[in-house]
């Protein structure tokens, strides 16, 4: 208990707790698990991929569910319990890009009974943590996804330090931190930092948001309703109830599914959009490596036209929530920012090649005309005078190859071969 009376939320359980994991993971092959998302039931309604698909735009349901006969998505259903945790079941998400197919996204669906801040901060591998790793045991990535997946290591590409979470949390009538005031509705400073907490896995002892600050931090927190906001940072995301749940049949169960089905597909969405723009500015870094520029651009070319079609959206959905956790999530990153710059630098490529091909013709029509001028004036010159002689027709081919030589040494000659050979050397 705090000096003030209030309890930290370390060491708060709300009355309603989900978890929601995210991990890069090489995929080793295609699970024979059922197709599509996970899907969640409340009441009548099912999540899955058909239903979801009628809430985001049409390319971007085939980003996260796929195609007819072309699944990317596929999910097992489980019931594990230990330790205050319970995981409902599991996802896999194909991620591929064109330098790493077998790259996928490994998703965990737990809810949780204990206080959840602790484990972000295991999660997040925060420094003295009482509570020890949860992802271990039965809820071990390696031993779920055994033969099907391999947990990356940090290092290796696209993997971050550690899980993506999305955390969501509602609160009982007693823990006014995360309240609104009876009287005006208006919501205290106090929900705000619990979402930062939540979202930043940190307390304030690990991360001290300066009061200067803070605004821009807290700037795109998304107030989905009066009763919970979302905020979204690079490592994790929150959702937070700004009224006491009352249990079953509270809207916040409508709130919980949304935040583990469409609000979890709109960040996933930006995932995969922020792995090909990795990808692509990893491709621009490298491409003088290579004496082929033509190729190597062509190719650049390709690729962001690829992602273009298939990934650059944001624009999810005629719903607003989801929209802004894309773009909250693209902020983050810097995505829309970098894209911008991989198409302006790409394009100073694709100039620079353009240039390159036009002075190489430029340099072949010179070489057609120094070697064809003087040869073209000696034979008509034979044909004119009616001089059949193989000797005099010797004599026009030297005196022409002579003056062919001459004409390359001369400035203009020079520039010719120069440019034949800047071409080839980048061609």
């Amino acid at each position: 208990m705090s000096t003030h009376g209030v309890t930290p939320l370390e060491e708060v359980t709300g009355a309603r707790q989900e978890l929601t994991v995210v991990l890069p993971v090489r995929l080793l092959r295609v699970p024979d698990w059922p197709e599509g998302p996970f899907p969640f039931e409340l009441g009548s309604r099912r999540t899955d991929a058909t239903t979801r698909s009628t809430y985001f735009a049409p390319a971007s349901a085939r980003a996260l569910y796929g195609a007819p006969g072309r699944p990317r998505r596929w999910h097992l259903a489980l019931d594990v319990k230990q330790d205050g945790l319970h995981l409902l079941g599991i996802e896999l998400l194909r991620a591929a890009t064109a330098r790493n197919p077998e790259h996928a996204f490994a998703v965990l669906h737990l809810s949780v009974d204990r206080p959840l801040l602790p484990l972000l901060r295991a999660l997040a591998g925060r420094r003295r943590n009482p509570v020890d790793e949860p992802l271990t045991g039965p809820f071990n990535p390696a031993e779920l996804f055994v033969g099907i997946a391999d947990v990356r290591a940090p290092d290796a590409p696209f993997a971050t330090a550690q899980p993506y979470t999305i955390a969501f949390m509602t609160p009982k009538a007693e823990q006014t931190p995360a309240l609104r005031s009876d009287l005006e509705g208006t919501l205290p400073a106090s929900a705000d930092r619990w979402l930062w907490q939540l979202a930043s896995r940190s307390t304030p002892e690990d991360f001290p948001l300066p009061p200067e600050t803070a605004g821009e931090q807290l700037k795109d927190t998304v107030r989905i309703s009066a009763d919970w906001s979302a905020l979204v940072l690079r490592q994790g995301a929150a959702f937070l109830g700004h009224r006491a749940d009352t249990g079953a049949g509270d809207f916040f169960e409508f709130a919980a599914l949304h935040s583990r089905t469409v609000y979890l597909d709109a960040l996933l969405l930006g995932a995969l959009q922020r792995d090909h723009i990795d990808e692509l500015t990893d491709e621009l870094s490298e491409v003088f490596d290579s004496s082929q520029l033509t190729r190597r651009v062509a190719a650049l070319e390709r690729n962001i036209a690829v992602f273009r079609s298939t990934y650059w959206r944001q624009h999810l959905t005629a719903h607003g929530a989801a929209n802004d956790l894309l773009l909250a999530f693209q902020i983050q990153h810097r995505l829309p920012a970098r894209f911008h710059e991989i198409l302006a630098e790409a394009a100073d490529y694709s100039r620079l090649v353009q240039t390159q091909e036009s002075q190489q013709i430029s340099g072949a029509l010179g070489v057609l005309t120094i070697l064809g001028l003087p040869l073209g004036t000696a034979l008509s010159i034979l044909q004119v005078l009616g001089d059949n002689s193989v000797a005099d027709l010797l004599i026009a081919l030297t005196l022409s190859v002579a003056a062919t030589a001459g004409a390359l040494t001369t400035r203009y000659g020079r520039l010719v071969l120069s440019s034949l050979r800047g071409g080839n050397d980048r061609a």
